[in-house]
């Protein structure tokens, strides 16, 4: 297959882009800076601008690309660009395939388009699939409004799915920088700790991806272990890999004073959600608990 790929030096691309060159598939990265190989193209997504010519002969197109959600503090600066960064960029993906399907019909494509489990807003200790309405917090309206853009694509008749990552779990993005805390003996659960994290590991999130380019799977997905477990099963996981006590709760009021809005919705909310789509589909985990997974993490450093 010809794929291409956006937001690919982001912790699922940059170990994504690889995989897909090792299964043999030709990759063509969509850059923002100026291209530095022949296998790198520019593109604008924050003006909507993209060569026609680019998408015209791909099979399909895997969209990752978005500013990191808990990178820093929120502020209305941050919260809008964590919008429209996902928007952007996937509307233009999204016009561009409608746009190749017109000048070629009969070639079939696909789009994976990155989206996450806070679709689901908090749920509690209640159960969620794909089949689960959307939350209402701002996470929940940001990813309504990201699976939205991909309706151009989705009307040409390209097969859309969209993505309900969890944490993924590797040595970079928020477990990586959990573990300088968690080593130190300074780890403990977030606020009361009753809170899901529905998780994956960064191998089966790759492999997921993988797996959905051929197979016969269309809308919502959840990329996320098949047993969510609470933050403070979490805790104790990732303490039990790392041989390290956790018996240091962090209170929702420090977690306010350095995330902002983001505590609220984003560390002391969770959601239980559960792969129906993907294992109904015939994947299967490599690392089915989030033990295994953890130690997958760590080994990878």
């Amino acid at each position: 297959m010809k794929i291409a790929v956006a937001g690919a030096s982001g912790l699922i691309g940059s170990a994504l882009l690889p995989a897909l060159r090792a299964d043999g598939h030709e990759v063509v990265q969509l850059v923002r800076r100026t291209p530095r190989t022949a296998a790198e193209h520019r593109w604008d997504p924050q003006h909507r601008r993209i060569d026609p010519a680019l998408l015209r002969d791909v099979d399909a197109v895997v969209n990752l690309a978005g500013v990191g959600v808990g990178d820093r503090r929120w502020n209305e600066r941050h919260k809008q660009a964590v919008l429209t960064s996902r928007v952007d960029s996937t509307a233009t993906l999204s016009q561009a395939l409608a746009d190749a399907v017109g000048a070629a019909p009969d070639r079939p494509r696909v789009l994976l388009n990155a989206s996450g489990v806070g679709w689901y807003g908090d749920t509690g200790d209640r159960i969620v699939d794909e089949a689960a309405p959307a939350g209402d917090d701002f996470l929940a309206r940001v990813c309504v409004a990201w699976e939205d853009a991909t309706r151009p694509a989705a009307d040409a008749g390209v097969r859309v799915v969209r993505l309900r990552t969890g944490l993924v779990l590797a040595r970079g993005g928020l477990l990586g920088r959990m573990l300088p805390i968690f080593r130190a003996g300074l780890g403990g659960r977030l606020g009361s700790g009753r809170q899901y994290m529905p998780w994956i590991s960064l191998y089966d999130e790759v492999a997921a991806i993988r797996f959905l380019l051929t197979r016969p799977v269309s809308g919502p997905v959840n990329l996320c272990g098949p047993e969510p477990v609470t933050n403070a099963e979490f805790t104790a996981a990732l303490g039990r890999v790392l041989h390290r006590p956790t018996a240091l709760p962090v209170p929702g009021p420090a977690l306010w004073v350095v995330l902002g809005e983001f505590a609220q919705v984003g560390a002391l909310a969770g959601q239980r959600a559960v792969p129906a789509e993907l294992t109904g589909a015939g994947f299967r985990f490599r690392h089915a608990d989030v033990d295994a997974a953890l130690r997958a993490a760590v080994a990878r450093e």
